[in-house]
C-alpha cells in the first residue's frame, strides 16, 4: 500500500512540476525579458493606406497581451521586423453569366524574427491569410475593417505561434 501511495505521489508531483513551464497561451518558458516590433512598411504593389501601422500595432498588442514581455524601442531580446509584400484582390466564384460572385482579399507579410538569447529560434518567413466578401460590395468601410481584423488576427497569431509558442 505504501508503494502505491508513493508511486501516485511521485506521478502527481511530476505532472504538476512539468506543467509549471506552460501558461494559458501555450508558450513555453520564454528566455527573454523584452521585445520590439519594427514598423512593417507596406511594399505591396496595391497600397491600402494605414494598414502598415495597423498591422504593426496589432502584432505589438498580441504579444503584450499573451506574454509578460515588455515592449521596448531598441536593444530588445526579441525583435520582429518585416514588410507587407502582397495586398491582392481576386475574383473567387462566378455567376452563370460569368461575373464575379465573390472576391478574396489576400495579404502576405514577410517577417524576420530574431532572438538574441537563442539564435536557433531566428527565422525569416512569409505569413498570409485571406478574407472572402460578396463581389457586389466595395472593399471599403465596414467590409474593409472586417477583412483587416480577420486577416491580421490570424497572421499575428501565426507569427506568435511560430516565434514563441513553437506550434
Amino acid at each position: 500500500m505504501k508503494k502505491i501511495y508513493l508511486s501516485v505521489l511521485f506521478i502527481v508531483l511530476l505532472a504538476t512540476n512539468s506543467c509549471s513551464v506552460y501558461n494559458f497561451t501555450g508558450t513555453g518558458k520564454i528566455d527573454a525579458k523584452n521585445f520590439q516590433v519594427g514598423f512593417f512598411q507596406n511594399n505591396a504593389e496595391l497600397i491600402e493606406p494605414g494598414i502598415d501601422r495597423t498591422f504593426t500595432l496589432e502584432l505589438q498588442d498580441l504579444i503584450q497581451n499573451q506574454t509578460n514581455l515588455n515592449l521596448v524601442k531598441n536593444s530588445a531580446d526579441l525583435t520582429y521586423e518585416g514588410e507587407i509584400v502582397d495586398y491582392r484582390i481576386s475574383p473567387m466564384t462566378a455567376t452563370a453569366d460569368q461575373r464575379a460572385a465573390q472576391n478574396r482579399l489576400t495579404i502576405r507579410i514577410n517577417v524576420r524574427f530574431t532572438n538574441k538569447n537563442k539564435e536557433t529560434d531566428d527565422f525569416e518567413k512569409s505569413f498570409s491569410f485571406f478574407f472572402d466578401y460578396p463581389a457586389e460590395q466595395q472593399l471599403a468601410g465596414a467590409t474593409l475593417n472586417a477583412a483587416l481584423k480577420d486577416i491580421f488576427e490570424r497572421i499575428t497569431q501565426d507569427i506568435f505561434n511560430e516565434s514563441l509558442a513553437k506550434w
